[in-house]
């Protein structure tokens, strides 16, 4: 049978999580059930949302003392029929999660899809093994930077900070997500750029490297705006999903003539993913959905940086972006924000080779300025990779040791 299979976290206040889960099946399918003639159930059955299963959870204090009163808390597992909406995210949505969004005393954690209807979403176009092969780097992280203090600079501005970049070993760079379109550094010039300066660097060094526009605009321009930055010379490209929608994604990754991967950022999502106790799971949204939409990459906080993610919820997105059990190609993890070189070691150790280690201000804050603090990047990475602490490899490397003496260090165990 094709159909979506969302688990619930609730809270219920009246202590009856089997009528609370049966409430939520009916509610979001045929509305009712006992009352309906014989004859209507048989017409409706195929249609009905099956309670899967209840599990009842330790009663947590610190959540009652939130709800200002006892709560009743569980998992309840729905499986609702394909039968019943359209083979598009928002649909499906819109089905499990609608109007049952706005109880505030439940979350939506999970979504597992048949292979049947699965089968309707791309997954993504290159994932980790195409992004290795564009690059040809297959035995490490790879390293990625952002563009930091771009709001009213031009394109001569960021074509040195990107060449500055790369130069340091980079092999990614994004824009900045909020960099829009504008007079001083437009969309297309950025792109023209960006594929001048990748071009110079691999006929200079033989390195292959990517620059992830960001593709903004009115929606409904954005597919033919893509397709034209492919033709245009594009690497790659940023997109604020949860802004713009997974259908807009969905719509980029599918088209046949966008030929770059692209590069999902969390923007917007903690305003439906950051409690605990209703809208969407972190893994769900930055995770499994974004993969399943058509992401190459999925950007998400760190556990250990400035706008830090539990670590649960950190692995968690990055299992679903690698996950063996889906059908998809798998996506790059990429846990960033308030990263530096010190953090290099915990974070490979945690989230492993096939990640990307992404940072900002601890690659351009460097004293000695981005290139600087770009190779302290890369040799911190390389440090690990051979066995060495950073203190050893600080000893023989002045860039990361003064990016250490600066932002400190991690060290994972050994």
């Amino acid at each position: 049978m094709s159909e979506v299979i969302a688990t619930y976290l609730v809270h219920d206040q009246k202590e009856d999580l089997e009528k609370k889960a049966e409430g939520i099946a009916l509610g979001l399918t045929i509305g009712s059930w006992t009352d309906l003639p014989q004859l209507e159930k048989e017409q409706l059955k195929k249609h009905k949302g099956t309670v899967l299963s209840v599990e009842k959870l330790e009663e947590d204090e610190k959540t009652n003392a939130y709800f200002g009163g006892k709560r009743t808390k569980g998992l309840i597992r729905i499986a609702y029929p394909a039968a019943n909406f359209s083979a598009d995210l928002p649909a499906v949505l819109t089905t499990v999660f609608g109007k049952l969004s706005l109880d505030g005393e439940v979350k939506l954690t999970d979504l597992e899809f048949s292979s049947g209807f699965a089968q309707h979403f791309p997954g993504p176009k290159f994932g980790i093994k195409g992004i290795r092969e564009k690059l040809n780097i297959y035995d490490r992280p790879l390293l990625m930077s952002i563009f930091k203090g771009v709001i009213g600079k031009d394109t001569a501005f960021l074509k040195d900070q990107l060449a500055e970049q790369l130069a340091g070993g980079m092999d990614l760079v994004k824009d900045d997500e909020i960099l829009f379109e504008n007079d001083q550094a437009p969309f297309f010039e950025r792109v023209r750029m960006g594929r001048a300066v990748l071009d110079q660097i691999e006929n200079e060094t033989g390195r292959k490297a990517l620059y992830a526009v960001n593709l903004t605009g009115r929606t409904y321009e954005l597919r033919d705006k893509a397709r034209r930055a492919s033709e245009a010379g594009a690497s790659a490209l940023l997109f604020n999903v949860h802004a713009y929608g997974l259908d807009v994604l969905q719509a980029l990754a599918e088209d046949p003539e966008i030929t770059v991967p692209v590069m999902a950022h969390p923007a917007v999502s903690g305003a439906f993913g950051a409690s605990g106790h209703y809208g969407v799971a972190y893994s769900l949204i930055l995770g499994k959905l974004v993969r399943l939409a058509g992401a190459d990459f999925s950007l998400f906080p760190s556990p250990y940086g400035s706008v830090a993610l539990e670590k649960s919820e950190a692995l968690a997105i990055a299992g679903e972006c690698k996950s063996d059990y889906s059908p998809f190609r798998e996506a790059f993890p990429v846990p960033s924000a308030g990263i530096h070189p010190g953090l290099v070691p915990i974070l490979m150790k945690d989230f492993g080779t096939d990640c990307v280690i992404n940072a900002g201000g601890g690659i351009h804050g460097h004293p000695n300025g981005t290139s600087a603090g770009a190779a302290a990047f890369s040799s911190a990475a390389d440090a690990v990779l051979s066995g060495l602490s950073l203190d050893e490899q600080a000893e023989k490397d002045e860039q990361l040791r003064i990016a250490l003496a600066l932002w400190g260090q991690y060290e994972a165990a050994r």
